[in-house]
């Protein structure tokens, strides 16, 4: 099927030529109009637009952001830039992940050190793709329309939609799991893992606006929380013990934990720009960069360190130890703070944290599924942040018994496309759009034929492919060259995506321009 026609079954000749000949926006706005005529999409659309009229539920997400689109944002609002993610990534899957070092067998001080490194470190990679959102004024899957090309955009998109979701499953797992210990196990981890879901699929289904007025305060509670966490297991924290393992063992956990909270980290930047379209073109990019990935670095790695803590104190306390390992972690909580009555009211709110990365990754799921194929984005994006929801849903309940299994695993192929990803806009930008937005053909967006073919970025990303299967070290597969480091394997993927991606897009993007032209 061409361009046109998957563009316009059920519109006449006339009209198709009619939506050639105007911009990407108004073709955006005719294939709208043209949807509301008839048909189950004409009435979810209608639908759309009432409820944005009433309720300020936002319609046609995708669609790009204009200069005279946008207003003033008073300098209060520019701190959501870093408090946006601060309420997304200080929460009980953080907590959870901190307890990694301590499993793979690292001593707390080795923990410390790798959480705090590679948490900056996957947040600036979350920064400089967050710079493009407000510049451009597009959504970030839209944004990688300008280096992967119209057709191997769509992969990076399903990619976006799956890591989303895969992280708000973890959310709920993890939420869940504290609702089940504050219950005394009244309400079951299915059940806990719906409550979770359903709230926060309430605030993303309203739009960006919500998302940022519930996010801009939400993190103060769990700052809070953690705080205490820190000042009741800190007494108990075993900062004497050496790491259990040694010499290429050790390196080789040190990598694998490094690859984890990177991954948790870079993670984000496949939505960034998603939160950044309401600023004006001019703001400054280094506020930006700053804000957002000190915004990720400095929240995940408060709640990573209380994981590494309240890890390390398990050497010190066989009760917690068995607790942790017998009922799980909601239930390690509530023993490890004390009155129980204040135990039970703080694991209360730490159940809410799940909500936050939820919010974020329904809505930036939906964003996603919307730009897989241009019949889709006429389904309205409330109606994917419902389709998400049940996806979520699935990977939580099926993934809920193992849970540090699951955070290992995913987590970790997290990072490994993200790394390809930002490597790829970086080198676009900066060695063949000379660091230049006015190099870019703005109003080309959503025309497939003003766009890269990607053949560049698709050969660059194929290699990074290859490459985590080189290095990657997961339960269900240890890779050749992950293998030789250590009884236990090293995970160097992102070392070798790196590496692989950098060097093949420059050479294959300019072959691509000197043959293609575009």
């Amino acid at each position: 099927m061409s361009i046109d026609e998957e563009e316009g079954q059920g519109i006449g000749h006339n009209t198709r030529k009619e939506a050639l000949d105007v911009s990407s926006n108004e073709r955006a706005h005719h294939a709208v109009h043209v949807s509301k005529q008839n048909g189950a999409l004409a009435k979810l659309r209608n639908l759309e637009a009432r409820l944005d009229a009433r309720l300020g539920i936002e319609s046609e997400a995708i669609v790009r952001k204009r200069a005279e689109d946008k207003k003033d944002v008073p300098w209060t609002e520019e701190l959501n830039m870093a408090l946006l993610w601060a309420s997304g990534t200080m929460n009980t899957s953080c907590f959870a992940t901190g307890f990694l070092g301590w499993e793979f067998g690292l001593s707390l001080e080795q923990a410390v050190l790798i959480t705090v490194f590679a948490s900056i470190l996957g947040g600036v990679v979350t920064g400089y793709c967050a710079t493009f959102g407000a510049a451009m004024g597009l959504r970030q899957m839209s944004v990688s329309r300008y280096s992967f090309g119209w057709w191997p955009n769509k992969l990076i998109a399903i990619l976006n939609c799956i890591q989303q979701m895969g992280w708000a499953a973890v959310s709920c797992i993890t939420g869940g799991l504290a609702l089940t210990a504050v219950s005394d196990g009244h309400v079951s981890l299915i059940l806990g893992i719906v409550i979770l879901a359903a709230v926060a699929l309430l605030i993303s289904f309203i739009g960006l606006n919500a998302i940022l007025a519930y996010e801009r305060y939400a993190w103060v509670i769990f700052l809070v929380i953690f705080l205490i966490i820190f000042g009741e297991t800190g007494k108990q924290a075993d900062n004497s013990t050496p790491a259990s393992i040694n010499g290429a063992t050790r390196s080789g956990a040190a990598l694998s934990l490094i690859a984890i909270v990177y991954g948790s980290s870079a993670a984000w930047c496949t939505t960034a720009s998603d939160y950044y379209v309401h600023y004006r073109a001019d703001v400054s990019r280094v506020k930006v960069f700053l804000m957002t990935s000190f915004g990720i670095a400095i929240p995940t790695s408060i709640g990573m360190l209380a994981g590494c803590v309240a890890a390390s104190a398990l050497n010190n306390q066989p009760k917690w130890q068995n607790t942790y390992k017998r009922d799980g972690l909601g239930y390690l909580i509530q023993d490890m703070l004390y009155p129980r009555g204040f135990a039970k009211f703080l694991l209360t709110l730490l159940v809410l944290s799940g909500i936050n990365t939820n919010v974020i990754s329904i809505y930036s799921a939906s964003l996603s599924f919307q730009q897989l194929a241009r019949p889709l984005a006429l389904v309205p994006r409330f109606a994917w942040t419902v389709v998400s929801f049940a996806c979520i849903l699935a990977l939580a309940v099926g993934g809920r018994e193992q849970l540090n299994t699951y955070l290992q695993n995913f987590l970790s192929l997290l990072g490994y496309w993200c790394t390809s990803y930002a490597v790829i806009l970086f080198e676009e930008h900066f060695v063949f759009r000379r660091g230049k937005f006015e190099n870019y053909d703005l109003e080309g967006w959503n025309d497939p034929g003003r766009l890269p073919l990607g053949i560049g970025a698709a050969v660059a990303f194929g290699l990074g492919v290859v490459s985590w299967c080189m290095g990657m070290n997961q339960t269900w597969f240890v890779a050749p060259l992950a293998k030789a480091i250590g009884d236990n394997g090293g995970d160097v993927a992102n070392e070798l995506t790196f590496v692989a991606t950098a060097l093949v897009y420059l050479p294959a993007r300019f072959l691509e321009l000197k043959i293609v032209g575009r």
